[in-house]
């Protein structure tokens, strides 16, 4: 007699999901992109404001300027300078598929800088993004290509490195390519969150127990049975992971949610395209977090999210306690290097346990098409926009703000985060001159922050496209930018200066910003969009000129100056001697400072 095993299909998809896109990587074939150890202040998929982080930052020892190294080999397929996101970048094509990106660089290598400049001065314009054929710059593993930095986006020196499937442009967790970053470290569990499923996840906030590892488990203390009224329920966590001997705390790379033994759905992050990013929105309770809450993870996928980080296998996450069983919730967590951590805990159905009644609202749902419709003020929600259901709370308010041409309009608010844009329509309820037509914006207020968009006309109604909730008003923006500089005389002196600095204003956001040095155009950087800055170069030999600049902001209105300087070789002004026998003392009291030591 043989004995026959049947394993069920399940208990070989969750394996299979996690190791077989991994196990395809290439081990060992990108080096470290710098020649200090790693040391990582972000992973890949780290929880971030509107998105997944995309790639490794690595930590350049709070120093800039430190050489960055070829990853393997190949051609610069591109390079781009702005003043957000990545900064200075480089993108790597290999011949092996894959394409690194090297962002927040402070410079190019000599000769890719010198070309840089070539076409931004040939385009006539700083901000660039140009792609390069592969006879241009080809590149060996180890090569010198740039030098680190803090440009773009950034908040502190490192280096952003990314590795991208060339073909289809998505991201890849570089972590799964055997980069050096040692990890023996399992992730930590810190909490899970209860949900009441059968309401909006916008509409609640969740239940939190505090969890605690004990042994090689982690479970909540005191608490052997989860008892609630609930019947459909889902859950979601707080948890992080570190590397070997680091102790910042990073995203963790998975989860799954077993319940009774039974595997129901899993998250892990090991591709990600730009264009799906901001999912992460959906895949984080965005409302507990946006209204000071920690940030946790839903282990379940909402009903309008579309994002490709969940896998299915029994259900989506949304558990139905049809009887007052006692049933056990098994939740795994790991890293990209595989160490895993266990939550396990019981719950149960209790019906003498009341639960708060529902009472009825109109209701948004995912994945129709929304539409709010009053007199002066309609909104078109497409069906890509919610992730779950919500109240389409509205209110109009009348204000006496300058230049206003419409009431304000409050559609909701900033803490149900949108999946996609969304056109607003305003209807102008004051009176305003006919060449004041083609300068509305519509500002779009959302908790601290503001957006601005040039309106549209459209049958008269005012249009634009946003991609927040929150207030909404129409102005007419008539005010023209400031942009000064400063010095005295007709002529300005500029002989000792290093650089020129423009901080242009305006009333609400500027458009562009050209300079013209004697009627030709002068590159001006414009980093983290702080300020125009002029470096003196070979660009402004010595004698006099004429500096022309032209600010235009989103409504057109358009700022012309025109400045005289002079720029000479600098000679420093001689310190003054005093003559002997002119009587000067020292000031009583002081005395010389002790010679420094440093330590060896």
């Amino acid at each position: 007699m043989h004995l026959r095993f049947i394993i069920p299909a399940w208990t070989l998809f969750f394996p299979f999901l996690i190791s077989a896109q991994v196990s395809t990587y290439p081990k060992n074939y990108f080096r470290n992109p710098l020649d200090i150890p790693i040391s990582l202040a972000a992973n890949f998929g780290e929880i971030r404001t509107n998105h997944w982080h995309m790639g490794l930052d690595i930590r350049t020892e709070q120093r800039q300027n430190l050489p960055v190294y070829a990853a393997a080999d190949g051609y610069i397929a591109k390079v781009r300078v702005e003043p957000y996101g990545f900064g200075q970048a480089i993108f790597i094509n290999h011949p092996n598929g894959y394409t690194t990106v090297y962002g927040h660089l402070n410079n190019f290598a000599p000769v890719l800088a010198q070309y840089i400049l070539e076409q931004q001065y040939k385009r006539e314009s700083w901000q660039v993004e140009l792609d390069l054929s592969p006879s241009l710059f080809p590149v060996t593993k180890g090569q010198l290509i740039a030098y680190s930095g803090n440009t773009g986006g950034s908040q502190g020196p490192h280096l952003h490195f990314e590795i991208r499937d060339t073909k289809t442009t998505r991201c890849l967790n570089p972590l799964l390519f055997g980069m050096p970053v040692p990890d023996n470290v399992p992730p930590t569990i810190i909490r899970v969150g209860l949900y009441d499923r059968s309401r909006s996840v916008y509409e609640q906030s969740p239940k939190l127990f505090i969890v605690r590892k004990t042994g090689s488990v982690y479970s909540i203390p005191k608490m052997p049975v989860i008892k609630t009224g609930l019947r459909k329920i889902s859950f979601a966590i707080q948890a992080n992971d570190k590397q070997t001997n680091s102790r910042n705390p990073n995203g963790i790379y998975g989860a799954m949610l077993f319940f009774d033994e039974r595997p129901v759905i899993n998250f892990f992050i090991d591709s990600i395209d730009y264009i799906e990013t901001h999912a992460i929105n959906a895949q984080i309770d965005y409302r507990y977090s946006y209204n000071g809450g920690i940030k946790v993870q839903h282990l379940s996928q909402l009903p309008g999210d579309k994002s490709r980080v969940y896998h299915h296998i029994t259900g989506d996450g949304v558990l139905d306690l049809t009887d007052n069983a006692i049933h056990t919730v098994r939740i795994e967590v790991k890293d990209a290097n595989m160490n895993s951590s266990t939550l396990s805990f019981q719950i149960q159905r209790d019906d003498n346990l009341s639960v708060p009644g529902h009472p009825f609202h109109e209701q948004f749902a995912p994945d129709k098409i929304n539409v709010l419709a009053k007199n002066d003020f309609e909104l078109t929600l497409p069906a890509t926009v919610l992730y779950d259901t919500i109240q389409p709370v509205y209110s109009e308010a009348e204000t006496n703000a300058e230049d206003a041409v419409s009431a304000v309009h409050r559609f909701c608010d900033a803490s149900i985060p949108p999946g996609d844009y969304f056109p607003v329509h305003i209807k102008p309820n004051r009176s305003f001159p006919s060449i004041w037509g083609d300068k509305i914006v519509i500002k779009n207020v959302y908790g601290s922050k503001s957006t601005v968009r040039k309106a549209e006309w459209q049958n008269g109604w005012l249009t634009a496209g946003f991609d927040d909730f929150g207030t909404y008003q129409a102005f007419a923006d008539v005010q023209a930018p400031v942009v000064n500089l400063g010095g005295r005389g007709d002529t300005i002196d500029l002989s000792g200066a290093p650089k020129i600095t423009f901080r242009p204003s305006d009333n609400f956001e500027i458009k562009s910003f050209r300079a013209e040095l004697d009627g030709k155009w002068l590159r001006f950087t414009n980093d983290k969009g702080r300020a125009y800055i002029y470096n003196f170069d070979e660009h402004c030999p010595y004698g006099v000129h004429s500096l022309k600049v032209t600010v235009t902001d989103l409504a057109g209105n358009t700022t012309v100056k025109t400045w005289w300087f002079k720029k000479y070789p600098y000679t420093a002004p001689k310190k003054k001697t005093a003559k002997k026998g002119s009587g000067s003392k020292k000031k009583p009291g002081l005395k010389k400072k002790p010679p420094i030591h440093k330590k060896k």
